[in-house]
């Protein structure tokens, strides 16, 4: 063993010092390049999984619409909650390529006849991402319809309060008035 590290001491011993550093700036390329890091799994993960998105743009609302009423004079503490129809719609692009077809017959008597005819199709367009994978190409986004909005306020024992709180949520949110339910918190 003792012959062996001898050997590799007089081999590095002859490394010059430019290629040392070479070696090491390959080292700490090879190790950047190969080694996965959380944020891009997290990233991807959020991004292909539409209830994950779906649960955060609803947390959001709710937290939303929560922080504003708690500042409105007479609401108080709150706590709200928004429940939907669907999850909304992504519409994406179609490619709708046209094909036409003519065909002529000509009888024996001298008289002759054609036809014309399109043929469409329809095919999704995909949008290349940096990894090589594919995506259809989104369009048109549609926001999922709300069922309706319950909320609990310190304040929702007044009748002013709850008039306020379910002109603000039809205002904000297009709701009709009857989806909306305001209630006084313990």
């Amino acid at each position: 063993m003792g012959k062996k590290l001898e050997t590799f001491q007089s081999q590095f011993k002859n490394i010059k010092k430019d290629q040392l550093f070479i070696l090491l700036l390959c080292g700490i390329l090879f190790v950047v390049i190969f080694l996965p890091t959380d944020s891009d799994t997290e990233s991807q993960q959020e991004e292909t999984d539409p209830v994950l998105m779906e649960e955060q743009i609803t947390d959001a609302r709710e937290k939303r619409l929560q922080e504003v009423l708690s500042q409105v004079e007479g609401v108080g503490k709150t706590e709200v909650m928004i429940t939907y129809y669907s999850s909304g719609e992504k519409i994406v692009e179609k490619d709708i390529p046209v094909t036409d077809r003519t065909a002529s017959d000509s009888d024996g008597q001298g008289g002759s006849s054609s036809t014309s005819e399109r043929e469409a199709s329809e095919e999704t367009v995909y949008e290349r991402g940096s990894d090589g994978s594919e995506t259809p190409y989104v369009i048109k986004v549609t926001e999922p319809e709300i069922a309706g909005v319950l909320i609990v306020a310190e304040g929702g024992d007044n009748a002013v309060t709850v008039k306020n709180i379910t002109e603000a949520v039809v205002a904000l949110f297009g709701v009709e008035a009857h989806k909306i339910k305001v209630m006084k918190m313990n």
